[in-house]
């Protein structure tokens, strides 16, 4: 019996064959590279920001003309974090090309020259670093910067959940992020985030170091009859059937985020056999099945919050777009605290990037999030 590949993949890099749409994005986004030009490309988060920069940069073409540094910041606090992480990726992918791209990024790496670990085996150095050896933060990154410009190929960087560096402690990260950046001539920068309110204000307020310094790359939902035929296709090639009525209500009630889109087509694929059709009872089933799921989680996450929090969560969710939540009327309908209580909890869910905030108003920024709340009793 021959095993059938299920098309609609939720982790890992994603053959081309299954990658559904984003050909203008893949475009503007290899074609931004070609021309030496930074990019900052933003999403709310699960809308395959990283599948997307996977499938322009995991090529053949792109491996001869380019080497690719991608590093996650996401859990990094303080700068010698993400120094750690980014002299890591850059070891990993730049100087594992070669025993000679090895030695030179020892040799160029003096502040931490003494910390390298060796493999007599393989007569190699070895990333041994650990946090505790970079003294010198500011150094040490101006010593992997000038790694990245020795290197004889075109290198790329693609930072994900870049934002993360607006928390560090340490003053002026931007500024001196900044100031390395701009001197380079053989690397340039993918600065991918999901909270767009706070990659905008970095890259697009007079005020930051990173006014105008890279192009703009937002994603949005891939276009439902776009999505749907994708989808309506694979099943056919497996000689079965998906209703538009069951595709359209998973990309529906998930608003288009592309992982729960494929995660719901996933399971509809898997339980429905060849001759088979997939109809909107089958997709509501395991959306249910999938809520139920992640209960747990999502409890865990708001019990880190507080009660004045909560309940300005709740308002949001209760109202499915908020709009002027600071006045008189929208805190008596929901029985709010105060707006001053209100204005404080609501930045607090900004900074947990539990709701979105747009020109116009908020809601809650995790579609299934959302669907929990509308099930449950507070």
């Amino acid at each position: 019996m021959v095993s059938v590949i299920n098309p609609f993949f939720v982790s890992g890099k994603i053959p081309e064959e299954y990658f559904c749409d984003r050909v203008e994005e893949a475009k503007t986004l290899r074609h931004s590279i070609d021309n030496q030009m930074n990019v900052v490309l933003t999403s709310p988060r699960r809308m395959g920001k990283t599948a997307l920069v996977d499938y322009v940069f995991d090529n053949n073409k792109v491996n001869d003309d380019y080497i690719v540094v991608s590093v996650d910041i996401l859990h990094t606090t303080t700068l010698r974090e993400f120094i750690f992480a980014l002299g890591t990726a850059v070891f990993e992918c730049v100087a594992s090309q070669s025993l000679r791209l090895r030695k030179k990024f020892v040799s160029v790496i003096k502040s931490l020259s003494a910390s390298f670990g060796y493999d007599p085996v393989r007569n190699m150095p070895t990333f041994d670093i650990k946090l505790g050896d970079i003294l010198q933060p500011d150094f040490t990154l101006g010593e992997i910067f000038g790694y990245l410009e020795s290197v004889n190929k075109r290198c790329v960087v693609v930072i994900d959940e870049f934002q993360q560096i607006t928390i560090y402690p340490e003053k002026n990260v931007e500024a001196l992020l900044r100031s390395h950046i701009q001197k380079l001539t053989n690397t340039n920068f993918v600065f991918s985030g999901s909270r767009r309110r706070l990659m905008e204000e970095m890259f697009f307020s007079s005020k930051r170091p990173f006014f105008q310094s890279a192009k703009s790359l937002r994603l949005e939902p891939i276009c439902q009859d776009t999505y749907r035929t994708f989808a309506q296709n694979n099943f056919e090639i497996a000689e079965k059937k998906l209703s538009s009525q069951a595709f359209d209500e998973a990309y529906n009630v998930f608003q288009g985020v592309t992982f729960y889109v494929q995660r719901i087509m996933k399971e509809a694929f898997a339980i429905t056999r060849p001759s088979e059709e997939c109809d909107i009872d089958s997709v509501k089933k395991i959306i249910d099945d999938y809520i139920d799921e992640n209960d747990s989680r999502l409890r865990e996450q708001l019990a880190f919050i507080t009660e004045s929090q909560k309940e300005v969560l709740y308002a949001v969710h209760e109202a499915g777009f908020a709009q002027n939540i600071l006045s008189s009327a929208f805190n008596k309908k929901y029985r709010l605290r105060s707006p001053s209580s209100t204005q404080s909890a609501a930045n607090k869910l900004l900074d947990y990037d539990l709701i979105t905030k747009s020109e116009n108003g908020y809601s809650i920024s995790d579609p299934l999030l959302d669907l929990w709340l509308s099930r449950k009793q507070f």
